[in-house]
């Protein structure tokens, strides 16, 4: 019963402390109860050692993944429940690889193994097929920005380093104590445990009073639409999006209006690529265009490409029959005075939505179970660069972030690094009704700010637009199921943060470790342990 306990205190630390309700310092003690319940496992006379340490762990991060990310069963509740299952086994995996070593080493290697292997695993769920990285722990302090301004220099992973440490602290502590019973223990752990976190906090308390940066001034409008993806969205035509596009754009638009920003496929159904530039839909875009030179409309289209050369086929390509294939592409098209349309197509696809993983291996056995969203089955297409969207002046360079793209942090630093001056991340947070998907998502959007120092705007078809500045701050924004247009103004910013030019130094150290400790741990001559 105490080892059950345990794992449900672990629990609910986690999803306490979790955005957008939770209080971040609980990060701080949420892993302890599950080291102790290790501990106690470890050093007892119980059989099957390891299965309970499994068993119970994935309690744990079970209560934490489906309490803090079940609304993705509004989206696909296959989807949702792959994500909750399989993400709680892996992370109780790593609390049984990590007690499978600490039976052979030192507490004090075997912490610094864990430590290591929770953020190569973090790293792992950045770039894999499966890639879920909602839950790094990073991101637990996206309500609150004052805290991690020190993230332009280590990016989220800064972040989970900061959790760790303070729980393998607070868990030797704890040790300590069970083993000398001594009250004198108390201050000194107060007073460490105090500097840990407050030292971190006072520096980038002073980075976030003293930052400024200069540059031009961006005057932007986010549109919020409000359309319902599940009964309106798809059934309306583009042509008839362009009559909403205008409406909402024409109450907000001025003569020195620099971009319009309209969410994620807000023009739903899919466009011959090859045609678009010849097609209606884009001659009305130009219509509006003209009456506003100055003007850039940044907006979100899907598109198709029909291939009849099997030649051009890619692991990404739909098969339509025998003879014909197509490119399934959720875009970001940049239209202004100038000649040409600027593409770009979404490169970070949701598991289970947008993209199959493995399907090589799984479609054999699942069917197309993973990717049947409302009746349509397709792969997204993507591409393997971060392309900027530049305005007919040149001044202002975007970076047209898609959807879930916005949760990646060296994704996102491929854009600066292209020259982005500004970021422009365009979604429709729609699928997940009014549930913490949207709010979490928004609020990741804030992290990307700090690690780029890159002002935002953000348009939402159904979720909550806004104007982030390179604080992190939202400075306005339109409430959830709201229709409407939101005007405001960005500064550029050219300047290259260290997180930008070292991207995730901190993850790729830790893997060294891990992988060195691991070898040390495991081809060694087994040790008494504490």
């Amino acid at each position: 019963m105490k080892q059950l306990l345990l794992a449900l205190a672990s629990g609910f630390l986690f999803v306490l402390g979790w955005p957008t309700y939770g209080f971040p310092l609980l990060l701080f003690f949420a892993f302890v109860p599950l080291l102790l319940l290790e501990h106690n496992i470890r050093h007892s006379d119980v059989k099957r050692k390891g299965l309970k340490v499994f068993g119970l762990s994935y309690l744990s991060f079970f209560i934490w993944n489906a309490l803090t990310t079940s609304w993705l069963i509004y989206a696909s509740p296959f989807g949702a429940a792959f994500a909750v299952f399989v993400n709680s086994a892996l992370m109780a995996m790593l609390l049984l690889i990590y007690h499978k070593l600490a039976k052979r080493s030192s507490l004090n290697r075997s912490l610094l193994f864990l430590v290591t292997l929770w953020i190569s695993f973090e790293k792992l769920h950045l770039g894999w097929e499966f890639s879920w990285p909602w839950l790094n722990l990073g991101n637990g302090f996206s309500e609150y920005i004052t805290w991690i301004q020190w993230y332009e220099y280590t990016g989220t992973f800064g972040g989970t380093l900061w959790v760790l440490l303070l729980n393998v602290f607070v868990f030797k502590t704890v040790l300590r104590f069970q083993k000398e019973q001594s009250k004198a223990l108390i201050k000194p752990f107060v007073l460490k445990f105090a500097a840990f976190v407050l030292i971190p906090i006072g520096i980038s308390t002073v980075i976030y009073a003293n930052y400024s940066h200069e540059g031009d001034t961006v005057n932007v409008i986010v549109l919020q639409p409000n359309i319902d993806p599940y009964s309106e969205k798809y059934d309306m035509s583009n042509l008839k999006m362009a009559e909403i596009f205008t409406e909402l754009s024409n109450t907000k638009i001025t003569d020195s209006t620099d971009f319009i920003l309209a969410p994620e496929t807000v023009f739903a159904q899919s466009v011959k690529l090859r045609q678009f530039e010849r097609s209606l839909l884009k001659n009305t875009l130009d219509q509006y265009v003209n009456k506003y030179p100055n003007i850039n409309l940044l907006t979100g289209m899907s598109f198709i490409d029909v291939i009849r050369d099997e030649s051009k086929v890619r692991s990404e390509t739909n098969q339509y029959n025998a003879t014909t294939w197509y490119d399934d592409y959720n875009s970001a098209i940049l239209i202004n005075s100038s000649d040409s349309v600027q593409y770009y197509n979404k490169s970070k696809l949701v598991v289970g939505i947008e993209n199959f993983p493995y399907q090589h291996v799984l479609k054999p056995l699942i069917g197309d179970a993973m990717i049947d969203l409302g009746g349509t089955v397709a792969m997204k297409t993507t591409q393997d660069y971060r392309g900027v969207l530049t305005s007919s002046n040149n001044k202002f360079k975007a970076a047209p972030i898609i959807c879930y793209e916005s949760v990646y942090g060296e994704f996102v630093t491929g854009y600066v690094r292209n020259e982005a001056n500004f970021l422009a991340i365009i979604t429709n947070d729609a699928w997940w009704n009014d549930t913490q998907g949207h709010k979490q998502h928004l609020s990741l959007a804030r992290l990307r700010a700090i690690e780029t120092r890159r002002d935002i705007a953000r348009s939402a078809n159904t979720g909550i637009s806004a104007i982030i500045n390179a604080r992190g701050d939202i400075t306005s924004r339109i409430a959830y199921d709201q229709k409407g247009a939101l005007s405001g103004q960005l500064i550029t910013n050219d300047k290259l943060t260290f997180y930008v030019i070292a991207g995730d130094y901190i993850a790729r150290i830790s893997i060294f470790i891990m992988l060195f400790v691991f070898l040390i741990g495991f081809y060694r001559k087994k040790r008494q342990t504490l």
